[in-house]
């Protein structure tokens, strides 16, 4: 029986996240003393802020080692709505407001709640992979769209035009997006939300990476409507990963569910982590992110036009998160194994397109700037001699 395991028949429909596996390599290579420029990895390099740091052990050395209701710590749904108002100048009451186990804990707990089998989700290819497979998890239906840089990489309402269904319960966007870095204006979140509204249907929208934007101040959802689901986290602008800490706005109706379906899987978000994250948004906390988004701009505009140099193409400019998805097909037909070989001749990884959907995927690569740019400028120079060959 343990070499033949019986699995759900769901689990054919999981994919594996292939960028992992080369992850695993790169630290083996490590392990037997190669150097390894990380360019693949969708996680911050800086350590989590200090302020949050310092308020974590003194809720441990106060005894906060409790649950928490399963909405979350009352003062923190406070403070968040705090941080709404003041960076958005958007009033969203507590109420609406649903602590998480990061951002996968929102997602698991929105299609668990929402989604029944068969029902269908809409979302753009490329796009993060995890989102497929929390659709498929509920027996639902992930709808991928193709998307290219006429659309900046996103769903817009020309896509749901063309491919909402009977079937079709939600649409699903991210801006900013993980893997192209570009955003959704005002506009365009207004249309999405009044398509969806318009056919009884609902709006789940990832903003995870709301503070890491260059340039231009990313646009919350909740500025346009209170029917959509909004998805958010403390893991990448406040650099709070492995605390596993994220949060949901919802529409006040469909709270009592949510909470009763949060109560079932995850119970409650880790109580020191939520007590940690009440020192997030303290104001000295906040020049250190914003002195970390400068960073990343920094990095942005160094890599965008070296790898260009090189002759990757991209076509979009990313205005967030922190991610270049660059067409790589004047160099390789196969991006895929084209991340193995610059892994394993020239030590550097990167993501392939393959992980992010079906859309062109051997076309593509992510190249993550989540290292200092002393390596980033290692890594092109590691990549310029790999391509000279």
């Amino acid at each position: 029986m343990a070499d033949r395991p019986q699995l759900a028949r769901r689990m054919e429909g999981i994919a594996p996240f292939h960028v992992m596996a080369l992850l695993a390599r790169a630290r083996e290579l490590e392990a037997a003393g190669r150097d390894v420029v990380h360019m693949e990895i969708g996680e911050p390099d800086f350590p989590t802020p200090a302020p949050i740091v310092n308020a974590g052990i003194q809720a441990l050395q106060q005894g906060h080692h409790h649950y928490t209701p399963a909405l979350g710590l009352p003062a923190l749904r406070q403070a968040i709505s705090g941080f709404y108002q003041q960076r958005y100048g958007v009033r969203v009451v507590p109420e609406r407001i649903i602590i998480t186990p990061g951002s996968s804990g929102a997602l698991q707990l929105l299609m668990s709640t929402l989604i029944d089998p068969g029902a269908e989700v809409l979302m753009a290819d490329p796009g993060y992979p995890c989102n497929r497979n929390f659709v498929r998890l509920v027996e639902g239906v992930a709808r991928t769209i193709a998307v290219d840089a006429e659309s900046a990489y996103q769903l817009n309402c020309r896509h749901l035009q063309q491919h909402w269904s009977a079937r079709s319960r939600a649409a699903l966007v991210a801006s900013p997006a993980n893997p192209t870095g570009t955003l959704i204006s005002q506009a365009e979140l207004k249309q999405l939300a009044d398509f969806v509204d318009e056919r009884d249907g609902l709006l789940f929208v990832d903003e995870i990476y709301h503070g890491l934007t260059y340039g231009v101040d990313a646009v919350t959802a909740l500025s346009v409507s209170d029917d959509v689901f909004v998805i958010n986290s403390f893991s990448k602008y406040f650099g709070m990963t492995g605390w596993r800490l994220g949060w949901l706005v919802a529409p006040k109706a469909y709270v009592p569910a949510l909470e009763r379906v949060a109560q079932n899987i995850f119970l409650a978000a880790p109580t020191p982590a939520q007590h940690a994250a009440l020192a997030a948004f303290e104001p000295a906390t906040l020049e250190i992110l914003e002195q970390r988004r400068s960073e990343f701009q920094q990095r942005r505009d160094y890599l965008l036009p070296a790898l260009t140099e090189l002759g990757f193409k991209i076509k979009s400019e990313p205005q967030g998160a922190f991610y270049l998805y660059a067409d790589c097909s004047e160099l390789t037909d196969d991006s895929f194994a084209f991340c193995h070989r610059l892994l394993e001749d020239a030590g550097v990884a990167v993501t392939p397109g393959k992980d992010f959907g079906d859309h062109l995927p051997a076309r593509h690569l992510r190249f993550a700037y989540t290292t200092s740019q002393q390596r980033l400028a290692e890594g092109v120079k590691r990549i310029r001699a790999f391509l000279g060959r």
